[in-house]
């Protein structure tokens, strides 16, 4: 893992959560950085869906150096180059593109490729990617499916997207194997295309803030465990 890989998914691991954006007006991208930044999550993935998304990355980019805004949907090697040249801090893809994920290790881009099955899943590994992105894993079979891989990929962790919601998301973030998740629910695109940006910033403020609670009492969870030293230590 290279040094730019290393630094995002430092990011991912503290925020946990990547809003995917679909933007038509490039005109947007500031007001819905601004809205994400105050609601407290400095990370957006522009899914390259429209024409004027790389414009939106690029203006988010140089208004916003402090945010961790990346290129999604990137399907070969061209939209890769269009993102990097937008100044994209990291690489999604929805399958798994050997020449992408080239590219991007290459230019020091880091990369996280979509997969769904066991066999994409060590082909990743043969790339010497560890976390990639689950998707749709809501047809994939959700919370089960991440608990079923954890078994034979010890070591491998996802980022699952796909069919997340606002009552969902939580129960991923509580397994061992996902880092991060990704989803439109805070910021839709027809909120964005209706310009709600106090919506979006307050959808993104009560994830935020549950998040943070459920990081919360992960660790009063784990401060509760006693050491293995002192499991039947005699009294």
């Amino acid at each position: 893992m290279n040094v730019q890989q290393s630094m995002m998914t430092e990011a991912l691991r503290r925020w946990r959560i990547i809003p995917v954006i679909v933007i038509n007006e490039p005109k947007d991208a500031i007001p819905l950085a601004a809205a994400l930044l105050s609601g407290g999550l400095p990370i957006a993935e522009i899914t390259l869906r429209t024409p004027g998304a790389a414009d939106a990355l690029r203006r988010i980019t140089r208004e916003h150096p402090e945010m961790f805004a990346g290129a999604g949907t990137v399907l070969n090697v061209r939209q890769a180059e269009q993102a990097r040249r937008a100044g994209a801090h990291f690489v999604v893809s929805p399958g798994l593109n050997r020449s992408v994920v080239d590219y991007c290790l290459e230019q020091d881009v880091p990369v996280y490729p979509g997969v769904a099955t066991a066999s994409e899943i060590e082909a990743a590994l043969e790339m010497g990617l560890s976390l990639l992105k689950l998707w749709p894993i809501a047809t994939l079979g959700g919370v089960e499916y991440l608990k079923l891989l954890s078994g034979p990929f010890v070591g491998v962790e996802f980022n699952p997207s796909g069919g997340l919601t606002s009552a969902s998301f939580e129960s991923y973030l509580t397994l061992n194997n996902v880092v991060a998740v990704g989803g439109s629910w805070m910021a839709p695109a027809d909120l964005i295309a209706a310009r709600q940006f106090d919506r979006i910033r307050d959808a993104v403020r009560d994830t935020v803030t549950r998040v943070a609670a459920l990081e919360r009492g992960k660790r009063r969870q784990a401060e509760a465990i006693p050491p293995v030293s002192a499991v039947g230590a005699p009294r």
